[in-house]
């Protein structure tokens, strides 16, 4: 694949800015996310036929079945995880095509990111090496089991929906850190919000999503 830095998206300010007000209006207050978003070349993520729809605020397919998120869910994920201030250590499950974790990356000192599909994975670490995100690790593995091995983490960010959070990935969430991901089934799905303070877990359901499930195992 031929990965483009310049571009339709690269070029228009004017069409950046546009996406970054439909943000603010639909609820999106965190600036530091909204610049973020405006910074980051969403058409870099997407084939090359799709780049007309890149800042629109909508999923676009990736292949494999799977979609980059629209922007609005990536900036309300990100402003949601870091809500209570900056993460140290965050695990991110579902690279996909490394549009969340190129936005996440400057909200966190370390990044972690785990994605079961390797063509996807092959393309997003290319992109991110090209984007100067070389910090981000990446790991080709089953994301239920989160990273144990890097475990415990501040924060965690999962890009895919299933009806009930992985006990594993609770487990790996630090003393004061915080999970966020999408619960529900195919037709209801609820970003919910979970806190950790001790051996306690707090959750919280927000918005109504859509994503794609959930899915165990790997594919090579």
């Amino acid at each position: 694949m031929d990965i483009q830095l310049s571009g339709i998206g690269m070029t228009s300010a004017r069409t950046r800015d546009r996406l970054v007000q439909r943000l603010r209006d639909a609820g999106i207050q965190d600036e530091r996310v909204l610049d973020t978003i405006r910074n980051t070349p969403r058409h870099f993520f997407i084939e090359e036929a799709l780049a007309h729809q890149a800042y629109d605020d909508t999923a676009l397919p990736i292949g494999h079945g799977q979609t980059i998120s629209q922007p609005w869910v990536v900036a309300r994920m990100t402003e949601l995880l870091m809500e209570e201030g900056r993460r140290g250590k965050v695990l991110e499950i579902g690279t996909g095509c490394g549009y969340q974790t190129a936005v996440l990356a400057p909200f966190c000192d370390e990044l972690y990111s785990v994605e079961r599909i390797r063509p996807l994975q092959d393309q997003a670490r290319k992109r991110l090496l090209r984007l100067g995100l070389a910090k981000v690790q990446l790991k080709h593995a089953d994301g239920g089991f989160g990273w144990k091995t890097e475990a415990p983490f501040d924060g965690i960010l999962a890009a895919c929906a299933r009806p009930d959070i992985p006990g594993d990935l609770l487990e790996q969430l630090a003393d004061g850190g915080r999970l966020v991901m999408p619960v529900g089934d195919d037709r209801k799905q609820i970003l919910t919000v979970v806190d950790r303070d001790g051996d306690d877990f707090h959750s919280r359901s927000l918005d109504a999503v859509r994503f794609v499930p959930f899915q165990r195992g790997v594919m090579r």
